[in-house]
């Protein structure tokens, strides 16, 4: 099975590793390439050579997103044509999904989709689009969670395209060997912010910092919740130097560094009491570790912390990431988030990722057909009505 296998951000990087590794032990020719989405290094080599994901090719974007976007697709079209891959394998919902998914079809080469499913209901949300795109045009939907794939059937996907196989990142972070630090001796308010509805806005900007400063001041004043640990995504400390927001934050004693080594950054996320974050990864590596997360977001993908209660949406909303921080930041919240099973999968889906590419090939659900109505009925549309009605 012949792989052709892109991914241009961090999360990609990160949650691929896992999968690539697995096709290789069955002797899969995997071709990398890297899109260079994050082309910050602190965002890419870094983790390009720690999680051993050195690309086959490696491009350089445009600065300018619409050109970028042109660039994307037209070296995928040709990147898909000249590989000769058996299948493409996308993950998630960056804008590399869409564009290689189109690139794939229009060469009628299969699409495999990892993290398939995930639906945040935001109609707000470039990576929502991203991922019914995905949808739309995948041949195997690999879907993290029960409830994943169940938003897939709902939308039509055939349950025969569709495989419950667990979350890569849990892999990840299975094997990384960062262990789950006893409750007592966690310490500390982990917080992360990159999107852009968080700090492209600069009144958003400017919630954003004022709940930080807030949040600091009640960790202060609870010898237990610890210090506040701000890693600031390039992105998001770009967007803080310009505002003139920064030394608004080190000047209420939160501890603002620059991103972490994956590792270090797993290693932060399990000696917190909480993980104030708008991240959909961390509310995943969190809940391997028994961590709470309050959500910077109004919505996620990552329903299944929000039904666990082990994650809570609070938005942007300075009382209730305040509320939620000081309830997850007890004793008695801690123990039972602690105790919770993680929702995402339990550290072995790579395997199941490449069972399924296989068993799917076999069963003929990676080959394209034009179908033939010639002499026989309309296709029924909804209730029995005609598509176009």
């Amino acid at each position: 099975m012949r792989l052709t296998i892109p991914f241009g951000t961090r999360p990609e990087i990160v949650k691929l590793a896992p999968v690539v590794r697995a096709a290789r032990r069955r002797e899969w020719p995997t071709r990398l390439v890297f899109t260079g989405q994050h082309f910050d290094p602190a965002l890419g080599e870094e983790f390009l050579r720690s999680l051993d994901m050195e690309p086959d090719a490696r491009w350089t974007l445009p600065a300018d997103p619409a050109a970028a976007l042109g660039a994307l697709l037209e070296r995928a079209v040709e990147e898909v044509g000249a590989a000769g891959a058996d299948a493409v394998l996308v993950l998630g919902d960056t804008m590399t999904v869409p564009v290689f998914c189109l690139a794939a079809r229009r060469a009628c080469v299969p699409v495999v989709h990892v993290e398939a499913g995930l639906r945040s209901f935001n109609e707000t949300s470039m990576e929502e689009v991203n991922r019914r795109v995905a949808a739309a045009t995948a041949s195997l939907h690999l879907a993290p969670t029960a409830l994943a794939a169940g938003f897939l059937r709902a939308e039509g996907v055939a349950a025969a395209r569709i495989r419950v196989v667990g979350n890569t990142v849990v892999d990840v972070v299975r094997e990384s060997g960062v262990k789950r630090v006893p409750v007592d001796a966690r310490s500390g308010v982990l917080v992360t912010a990159h999107r852009a509805s968080t700090v492209d806005s600069p009144s958003r900007l400017a919630a954003l910092v004022e709940l930080l400063v807030r949040v600091e001041a009640l960790a202060s004043s609870d010898v237990a919740l610890g210090p506040v640990v701000f890693p600031v995504h390039p992105r998001t400390r770009d967007r803080l130097t310009a505002a003139g927001l920064l030394d608004r934050l080190t000047a209420a004693g939160i501890e603002v560094t620059p991103p972490l080594p994956y590792r270090e950054m797993l290693t932060a996320v399990a000696s917190a009491r909480v993980v104030v974050t708008d991240s959909g990864g961390l509310q995943e590596e969190a809940a391997w570790f028994g961590v709470p997360v309050v959500v910077l977001r109004r919505s996620t993908p990552r329903w299944e912390g929000v039904a666990a209660r082990s994650s809570e949406l609070v938005g942007l909303d300075g009382d209730a990431v305040l509320a939620a921080v000081a309830r997850f930041g007890g004793a008695a919240e801690l123990k039972r988030v602690d105790a919770l099973e993680c929702p995402y999968g339990d550290g072995f889906a790579a395997e199941r990722v490449v069972s399924a590419i296989a068993e799917a090939a076999a069963a003929g659900l990676l080959e394209f057909r034009e179908p033939d109505f010639v002499g026989r009925p309309v296709p029924p549309g909804e209730a029995g009505g005609t598509p176009w009605a």
